[in-house]
């Protein structure tokens, strides 16, 4: 079953992208499910490492319907804040429990709240998704010597500039590589990603 899959990794513009996350919301966890997504266990388990206070808030950007804040929460996180483009998918996150604020934004908007020390990204970045942009919004968000968990999947590694935008923080000393891994993302369709952890400097 890969209905949505076929069109996820299609770029397209944020009105779009919400659109199709939208009408995805449904069927979209036994669609991942079935693939075996493991990218949201490989994120939590990552920053979990490297986060001394699980009880200070973290932000599940592009939460979706909330498998990544589920993921976050089996890690030992304790106060979990998402935000998304997609009331539809929003709804299916709430439903999981495990938020304390839940929020739609819009591309390119502010965050809602900026009292983080780390943040999670995980499957937002790439193709049909989010630009680079984004990792650029949360790192500058950040505290200094806060976190960020990301991914990049192999569609996305695909393109240059978004481990460019990586290098854009790391070369300069504004950022520091913690964590970098390759390893799987949807095993069902033979597709893995990179889990990065950033630290602001």
């Amino acid at each position: 079953m890969t209905g949505f899959l076929d069109k996820a990794y299609q770029a397209r513009d944020a009105t779009s992208t919400r659109a199709l996350y939208d009408d995805w919301a449904t069927s979209y966890e036994a669609e991942v499910a079935e693939n075996g997504y493991a990218t949201p266990g490989r994120c939590a388990e990552a920053l979990q490492k490297y986060v001394t206070d699980l009880s200070a808030p973290i932000l599940d950007f592009g939460c979706g319907t909330g498998l990544s804040g589920l993921a976050l929460k089996l890690a030992g996180f304790e106060v979990i804040d998402g935000v998304d483009l997609s009331a539809e998918m929003l709804e299916g996150a709430h439903a999981k429990g495990v938020y304390r604020h839940l929020d739609q934004i819009v591309a390119g908007g502010a965050l809602p709240r900026d009292d983080y020390s780390a943040m999670a990204a995980i499957g937002v970045i790439g193709a049909g998704a989010a630009p680079i942009d984004v990792l650029h919004t949360l790192m500058r968000a950040l505290h200094k010597g806060g976190r960020l968990v990301f991914s990049f999947n192999d569609h996305a590694l695909e393109d240059p500039a978004n481990e460019a935008g990586v290098a854009a923080w790391t070369d300069c000393g504004a950022g520091r590589l913690l964590f970098k891994e390759h390893g799987d993302h949807l095993p069902g369709i033979d597709l893995k990603s990179n889990v990065y952890v950033l630290e602001k400097a």
